[in-house]
């Protein structure tokens, strides 16, 4: 490239050099310019060849460098090769030797085999038993108690050789303290989880394996933690008045408490099974409007009901009283007789009296049947409910199966829910009903008996 450029500078100085030469006329001659340095053919020679002389020497450098570097690499590569044979000679050694101690362990695996005799399937029975009672104390509330009794069980239940004596007998000890301890009511100090997830110390009282309790309040084991951790919801009252007896009973005697003979399991369905509210909330806004409908009859009939059984007590005294009053039924009744008891006419006496309880027969039934529309239309709500949980829960099906019951829950709490609120809702207010329009109709038969009593005595005295 460098001979190549160089030649073209040449060329081009030999064109201006020869230009230059040319002469011109004086008519056409530009202004004179300052000269400018002209190069020979000679010159221009001398320097290619220079030129030419050094990519040469780069050239042959260059050369010399690449069979060195070959050269080189045909070394490495001869190294590397050498590091492979050796490398695959070591490893078809290292396999027969291994190949080697194989045949040897199988010898001696068979000659143990042959000396333990019936030793072996005592050993294997010892194995087994510390895998089950190692599995049992993990999940243990005992193990509370006493922890870390399951590491060296799971050393005898995992190992391939023979257990030690001190082994064997580790693992009838603990045996025995697991049965000791399951007929045991122990109170004892250890962490308990909070549900910040720190722990705290606590007083412990452990019924064998069945229940525990700090503060009467009663606690759930958890083997991966190895810790100790209250119910996020505890069992009825009830149950917990047993637990702060037995913690605070002192002395000879018994105390009744309560166990959990499923270890662990029913209290666990404690915390799982839906409180009153939850189970409310599964009926949904249907079961919300049973509800509020329910209780607002409820209300009405409740007062409605005492409002005539005041009535009735009012009634009672107006008959005990000479003089008429306008505050009670009864009163007016007489009120409406004293205004026709001068006449002659009997049945105008008697049209008289029924006119005067007609009118307060609405008073005295007045709002009793919004009780009774509410008690029948809560079970059709129910049942609306019903309708609609099942609707969800087909369409649940439709959508991803019957694989999963959980998927279908929500349509079926429903379902039922709604149907239990109506009913719940109904039977109150039917039996509120019946007591209220019971109290109405005493009142009206009060009514009609005083009225039939007017009408004999006013017969009697016009005759």
């Amino acid at each position: 490239m460098k001979l190549l450029k160089l030649a073209g500078v040449s060329l081009v100085v030999g064109v201006a050099a020869a230009a230059l030469t040319m002469p011109v006329s004086a008519q056409t001659a530009a202004p004179a310019q300052p000269a400018a340095r002209q190069l020979t053919l000679d010159q221009v020679l001398q320097a290619v060849r220079k030129e030419r002389g050094e990519s040469s020497a780069e050239n042959k450098q260059r050369e010399e460098r690449f069979v060195r570097e070959r050269n080189n690499q045909q070394a490495e590569l001869g190294r590397v090769r050498g590091q492979v044979a050796a490398a695959e000679a070591e490893a078809t050694r290292l396999e027969a030797a291994m190949a080697a101690n194989q045949d040897a362990i199988d010898k001696l695996d068979q000659e143990l085999a042959d000396k333990q005799g019936e030793f072996q399937e005592l050993f294997g029975a010892a194995r087994s038993a510390a895998a089950d009672l190692t599995a049992q104390i993990d999940k243990s509330l005992i193990s509370a108690e006493f922890p870390g009794r399951s590491a060296e069980l799971s050393e005898v239940a995992q190992t391939d050789t023979l257990p030690t004596e001190t082994q064997l007998r580790y693992l009838w000890e603990t045996l025995v303290q697991q049965v000791t301890e399951q007929s045991k009511v122990s109170t004892f100090t250890a962490d308990v989880a909070k549900a910040d997830g720190s722990a705290e110390q606590r007083e412990i009282t452990r019924i064998g394996p069945f229940v525990a309790f700090a503060d009467g309040r009663y606690l759930t084991y958890k083997p991966a933690q190895s810790q100790l951790a209250f119910l996020s919801r505890q069992p009825a009252g009830a149950v917990l008045g047993a637990a702060k007896a037995v913690e605070n009973a002192k002395g000879d005697g018994f105390v009744r408490g309560f166990i959990d003979p499923s270890l662990g399991t029913l209290l666990g369905l404690i915390v799982e099974t839906p409180n009153f509210r939850e189970r409310v909330d599964q009926g949904g806004q249907i079961g919300y409007l049973t509800i509020l409908i329910g209780v607002l009859a409820f209300v009405w009939g409740v007062f409605r009901w005492f409002t005539l059984s005041s009535t009735a007590g009012t009634v009672k005294a107006q008959m005990r009283r000479p003089k008429a009053s306008k505050s009670n039924p009864l009163g007016r009744v007489l009120l409406a007789y004293e205004g026709v008891q001068n006449k002659n006419d009997t049945e105008a006496v008697a049209a008289a009296l029924d006119d005067a309880i007609l009118k307060e027969i609405p008073k005295l039934e007045s709002g009793l049947n919004l009780v009774k529309i509410v008690s029948s239309i809560a079970p059709l709500l129910g049942l609306l409910g019903t309708v609609v949980g099942m609707v969800i829960t087909f369409q649940s099906i439709t959508l991803f199966g019957a694989g999963d019951p959980q998927i279908m829950a929500s349509g079926i709490s429903i379902a039922l829910m709604t149907t239990v609120i109506g009913l719940v809702v109904s039977i109150p207010l039917v039996i509120l009903y019946a007591f209220a329009s019971g109290a109405a109709n005493r009142i009206t038969q009060m009514l009609e008996e005083q009225a039939a009593g007017i009408i004999a005595e006013h017969a009697d005295g016009r005759r």
